[in-house]
């Protein structure tokens, strides 16, 4: 959903919308995948309930003058038609469909405390269990082909931001907001992550090195966003389909592609390395990456067969090969 889309939506829904932007400090795109979710469920009610034209397509049906009423009336025999139709209709997996039964419960518990409801019937809406899959991620080896391979007019640059991700676990949002002053003269550095939450990453080496050498060939001259660490050609602040598109490229390049693997998954080898190569614990993974709870952390801390192989090998008892007879 584009942002000049949030227009067409139904005035309760634009309210939530403003107050998760404004109040919650949600992200651009955080926002958009709420009002997209809405967006659906409130154009299945008006298709059910006949409020709508039969002849105009599912995906064009308007919803902008839904009145607070139809709104608040929903039932939750009706919620769970639309997860039906979801997985019918649009094949939304398991996790999507997780996705859409907090978006709704989220709005309706809002209007539930702005008093539009006396009674949050989406409180009882049950979600599919998610699907807990590894996260895709690089190897060593691989990390270390796609850093050794990086060429072109904006080498500096680009092997630059990689080093950042493969590094520091950035994501991409915290990456293309980097200024320099940013950076500290205690080699460390001061993103912006969700929530507008600061925090605080600590600079290693490779990627001191890596901003030197590109601070080195940096374009001065004409420079609109002068502050903004890493530049596009037009010599302002980069961009995240900029960044990604690099990112797609070098990967490709490499061999890598055709596995999921994005921008976002650079963060995931990053946090995969400390853990399985660095020796750094959840805890610690749970900060440098700046995560809310430690259950999302917990997710990189899939161990190889050989690993788990080596913890039972370490055990003491490993070299008794019988019971000692009395």
């Amino acid at each position: 959903m584009r942002q000049e889309e949030l227009v067409t939506l139904p005035n309760l829904v634009k309210l939530y919308l403003n107050y998760l932007s404004g109040v919650k400090s949600k992200s651009e795109l955080t926002v958009l995948e709420y009002a997209s979710d809405l967006r659906l469920f409130f154009r299945f009610i008006s298709r059910t309930r006949n409020l709508c034209d039969k002849s105009v397509p599912f995906d064009e049906i308007n919803i902008s003058l839904m009145d607070d009423e139809t709104i608040c009336s929903v039932t939750l025999d009706e919620a769970y038609l639309f997860l039906a139709y979801c997985r019918k209709e649009r094949n939304n997996d398991n996790n999507s469909r997780a996705r859409k039964v907090t978006a709704i419960k989220r709005f309706y518990r809002h209007l539930e405390i702005n008093g539009k409801i006396s009674v949050n019937k989406m409180a009882f809406l049950e979600a599919p269990q998610k699907k807990k899959s590894l996260p895709k991620y690089l190897t060593l080896e691989e990390s270390l082909k796609i850093l050794n391979n990086v060429d072109g007019k904006n080498k500096e640059r680009d092997y630059c931001i990689l080093t950042l991700f493969l590094n520091c676990g950035l994501r991409l949002s915290e990456l293309v907001g980097i200024n320099i002053s940013h950076i500290k003269d205690n080699d460390t550095l001061v993103v912006l992550g969700k929530g507008n939450k600061e925090r605080t990453v600590y600079l290693n080496r490779a990627c001191l090195d890596a901003i030197s050498l590109y601070m080195a060939v940096r374009p001065k001259d004409g420079v609109i966003d002068r502050d903004a660490l890493f530049l596009s050609n037009q010599k302002k602040r980069i961009s995240r389909v900029t960044v990604q598109k690099m990112v797609e490229t070098n990967l490709d390049k490499n061999g890598l592609s055709g596995r999921g693997l994005s921008t976002h998954k650079l963060r995931h080898t990053a946090a995969t390395l400390m853990y399985q190569h660095g020796g750094v614990d959840p805890l610690q993974l749970k900060e440098i990456l700046g995560h809310e709870n430690l259950s999302t952390t917990e997710i990189y801390t899939h161990i190889h067969d050989q690993q788990l192989k080596d913890a039972v090998d370490s055990n003491p008892l490993n070299n008794i090969s019988k019971l000692k007879k009395s």
